[in-house]
């Protein structure tokens, strides 16, 4: 995202500072275009790790400095959406000019209304009103597409990774300053596993229960009578790990999980006892019941 998208009335209209004023977003109100600073545009584009296999979605595009420069210096492919037909010819133009226009565009549409299923990387620069609208379709995205946002968070849904740049060029929302945000679209493994570790000619069974809250989950692993809370537990898209001793005391065994969730199927290896006499194993888990995660 290139531009701040706020409803008219803010105390953006009060700075005397804005360039364009766009057309409305539907349900949202009036719409004002604020240029994000290049220097925080770069460094949006390598928070995220944007590269040439990526395709980049900028909700609300401006100009279309963000995805010409996620396609001129780091040869992503991607579009923006915009509301304002004076900045969309402003955007292709300067992709024409500036040699990407083969592998960016930008198109008049709503951005509650736009296909976001091609994105690698979405970028936004909108109130925290909008991007928490936004939301719960970025959460159904596949798991793993990063989500940079300038200034403003997602609510309740914490960021991975966050910094601050000082932009003195910078005179709207906080002057000087801007705040940039990274989330990672976790994996939905929220509910109850059945899982095997193949271990030689015979499997162990388990059980995992896991509760999610967006990138955060614990659960407990269960085999026979015996229930294991989880330790360190992590997701990362859909790379999870964690770890539990089963029998705790001295003859305590040290169970090391790590795994990529796929639909209801998760795949990978756990490494059992202790450093310098672990044993790795593979292991694999079906969902059998779905549990809802608060998001």
């Amino acid at each position: 995202m290139n531009s701040l998208k706020q409803i008219a009335g803010g105390a953006l209209l009060a700075l005397g500072l804005l360039p364009v004023q766009s057309a409305a977003q539907e349900g949202v109100g009036d719409v004002v275009y604020v240029p994000t600073p290049q220097v925080v545009v770069d460094e949006m584009l390598r928070m995220a790790k944007v590269g040439a296999g990526d395709f980049i979605i900028d909700l609300g595009s401006g100009d279309g400095r963000m995805v010409i420069t996620a396609a001129k210096k780091f040869g992503a492919r991607g579009f923006g959406v915009d509301l304002d037909t004076e900045l969309l010819k402003l955007s292709n133009e300067n992709a024409r000019r500036e040699g990407v226009a083969d592998r960016v565009k930008f198109i008049e549409q709503n951005l509650f209304e736009t296909d976001l299923g091609q994105a690698t990387v979405i970028t936004t620069y909108l109130l925290p009103e909008m991007n928490e609208k936004l939301r719960p379709a970025i959460l159904r995205l596949r798991p793993g597409t990063r989500v940079v946002a300038h200034d403003y968070h997602m609510g309740e849904w914490h960021a991975d990774t966050q910094k601050t740049l000082d932009v003195p060029e910078k005179t709207v929302g906080n002057p000087g300053k801007s705040y940039l945000y990274l989330w990672t679209v976790p994996a939905r493994i929220a509910g109850r596993w059945q899982a095997q570790v193949k271990t030689g000619a015979q499997s162990a069974n388990w059980v995992f229960d896991f509760e999610q809250r967006f990138q955060v989950f614990d659960g407990t692993a269960q085999n026979g009578s015996q229930k294991i809370k989880l330790r360190a537990p992590k997701l990362d898209g859909d790379k999870m790990a964690f770890m539990f001793f089963t029998r705790p005391g001295v003859n305590s065994t040290r169970h090391e999980f790590k795994g990529t969730a796929k639909g209801d199927m998760i795949e990978g290896t756990v490494r059992i006892g202790e450093s310098g006499a672990q044993t790795q194993r593979s292991w694999s888990a079906k969902l059998v019941q779905r549990a809802e995660s608060p998001q």
